[in-house]
């Protein structure tokens, strides 16, 4: 008796709902790291909002009237940086987090010739999902605290052009 998840475009009104899963999903990768300060657990409600009402592009995946992730892009010339990635810790493994994943290059499709973006070196699970969805690591440098990042672009597939 699941529900499929529809995601829709996030708003301001839903910063207070996606703050809640973010940090309740980014609360493993804190525990597995040994930092409670990382940027998705330390971002404030404002800053969220900021994001909800700037250029970014935030999608939310929703369980009826229950928000259960979300993920944003920012567009930067032809590359899309693509970010907090988050599925509510009762719903992870069902599928949610490739649903945004690509969700969100399809929003950006057209816009951008490649997409980027970057999780801990050690997060097995997260970087399993990213290459199977075609990402590869391209670098590996520290975050703000230390802790190892495992950078990963695509280039986004253009049916338009056929001189690839």
């Amino acid at each position: 008796m699941s529900a499929e998840a529809s995601i829709v475009p996030a708003g301001v009104l839903d910063a207070g709902e996606i703050l809640t899963v973010q940090r309740a999903a980014y609360l493993s990768e804190a525990q597995h790291y040994t930092d409670p300060f990382l940027p998705p657990l330390t971002e404030t409600l404002d800053e969220v909002a900021a994001v909800l009402a700037g250029p970014s592009i935030v999608l939310a995946a929703r369980l009826e009237h229950r928000l259960v992730g979300s993920v944003r892009a920012h567009l930067d010339g032809d590359t899309a940086h693509i970010g907090r990635l988050s599925v509510a810790p009762d719903q992870q493994g069902r599928g949610l987090g490739a649903q945004l994943l690509t969700a969100i290059e399809r929003v950006c499709a057209g816009r951008a010739a490649r997409f980027t973006l970057f999780t801990g070196a050690d997060s097995t699970r997260n970087l399993r999902l990213y290459q199977r969805h075609g990402y590869r690591i391209v670098a590996h440098r520290p975050d703000p605290n230390g802790i190892p990042l495992a950078v990963l672009e695509k280039t986004a597939v253009s049916p338009a052009r056929s001189d690839a």
